[in-house]
């Protein structure tokens, strides 16, 4: 048995105003070849399908066409993200054909799509992505609703999937796949996953997830394995684009996972690389230079050292990178001897505005203070989230 795990594929996405569609595009088709190649029994989809709740038609289409495209020649189990509208995902499931199969319900995270085998039956188990503050009262057992927290919405999701599969014991011992969008502790964040936290914590211990056999996880961007759980394989695949430029360094890829035999084995597929993202830093003069030839065909965020802005500055980097995303200038000696610091999308919310408390008061926010802001942000995130 072979499955191809794969996530957060953003659909939809540009990065830094490029539109990344037929990228993205590019990606799927690479998919469906590997499909063939490798004879993939189900091919599973760990959430973030699309970039936001409401996808542009272009997004919806390649989506549509893809799955067709896959369905041709395997079974297609996909899960819905924390950017995903779960319903408009969902829509048509039940129409859907057989080979494509839509786990976005919370009611239905237990039952499971079967994968026959000759070494008996693979069981996925989808679960969509559990936003606490309304999974908590869907999953609890009783009247009061669950802890507001990711672990407690997690943890009573595996207990439904454990629970299902005890009862299905038999002669052969069936295998079980999770599919989860969730950040797991141990994995490595980037700077363009959105923000999860309810309650000040975003992260799930990995034992949550003890007793399946295989867990492929989405949500974080860059591919990477979680350790923690004995007898359990955590993986993440990670996105198939860079969608920050702290994801440069990563190696794109999707995971070729294999049940036979009774063990675990996984294989990560390199993924199409449309353009690398680079760095360049330097004065003008060094970057229309040598020390710039490697990188002009790259997406480059560029930061200009001269001690005073040169003249058309913009016009002439664009001359010298024409996929420049990023130009700006930060003289060599004030970025060392100035404390202020540009605030991007790596910086933690709170952490700003408890710095521009401090900034403005003289004072960091009081225990109550921190409170109100930390609630206040997870309400915004929340609204956008079920946007």
């Amino acid at each position: 048995m072979r499955l191809l795990h794969t996530s957060d594929w953003h659909l939809g996405r540009s990065l830094h105003g490029v539109d990344l569609i037929d990228h993205q595009a590019a990606y799927l088709d690479h998919l469906v070849d590997v499909v063939r190649a490798e004879q993939v029994d189900a091919v599973v989809v760990a959430g973030d399908v699309y970039d936001r709740a409401i996808p542009p038609v272009e997004a919806v289409t390649l989506l549509s066409e893809t799955l067709a495209r896959l369905a041709e020649h395997t079974t297609v189990v996909v899960t819905s993200g924390n950017h995903d509208s779960a319903t408009r995902l969902g829509f048509g499931s039940a129409l859907m054909r057989d080979r494509v199969r839509l786990r976005t319900r919370v009611a239905g995270l237990a039952e499971p799509v079967v994968l026959p085998d000759d070494e008996g039956d693979v069981l996925v188990y989808g679960i969509p992505y559990l936003d606490p503050d309304f999974a908590r009262v869907e999953l609890a057992d009783g009247p009061e609703p669950l802890a507001r927290s990711h672990q407690a919405v997690a943890a009573a999701a595996m207990r439904r999937i454990r629970d299902d599969l005890a009862g299905r014991q038999g002669p052969a011992r069936p295998r079980s796949v999770v599919a989860a969008h969730a950040f797991v502790i141990g994995g490595a964040p980037t700077d363009s996953e959105r923000d999860i936290r309810v309650g000040g914590v975003d992260q799930v211990p990995a034992g949550v997830f003890a007793g399946a056999d295989y867990v492929a996880l989405g949500h974080l961007h860059g591919p990477q394995t979680v350790s923690g759980v004995d007898g359990t394989v955590l993986r993440y695949s990670g996105s198939p684009l860079a969608y920050s430029f702290s994801e440069q360094h990563h190696t794109k890829s999707t995971v070729l996972v294999d049940l036979s035999g009774g063990q675990v084995r996984t294989s990560l597929v390199a993924a199409p690389v449309p353009r690398r993202l680079a760095d360049v830093t330097g004065t003008l003069e060094e970057l229309l230079g040598a020390a710039g030839e490697p990188h002009t065909d790259a997406w480059t965020r560029v930061t200009v050292t001269d001690t005073h802005r040169p003249e058309d500055l913009y016009r002439r980097v664009k001359q010298r990178f024409p996929h420049a995303l990023v130009v700006h200038h930060r003289a060599a000696q004030s970025a060392q001897s100035s404390r202020a610091a540009a605030v991007t999308s790596a910086h933690d919310p709170l952490d700003v505005a408890a710095d521009f408390l401090a900034h403005v008061t003289g004072h960091g926010p009081t225990p109550a203070e921190a409170d109100v802001l930390r609630r206040a942000y997870e309400d915004v995130a929340a609204m956008e989230r079920s946007a």
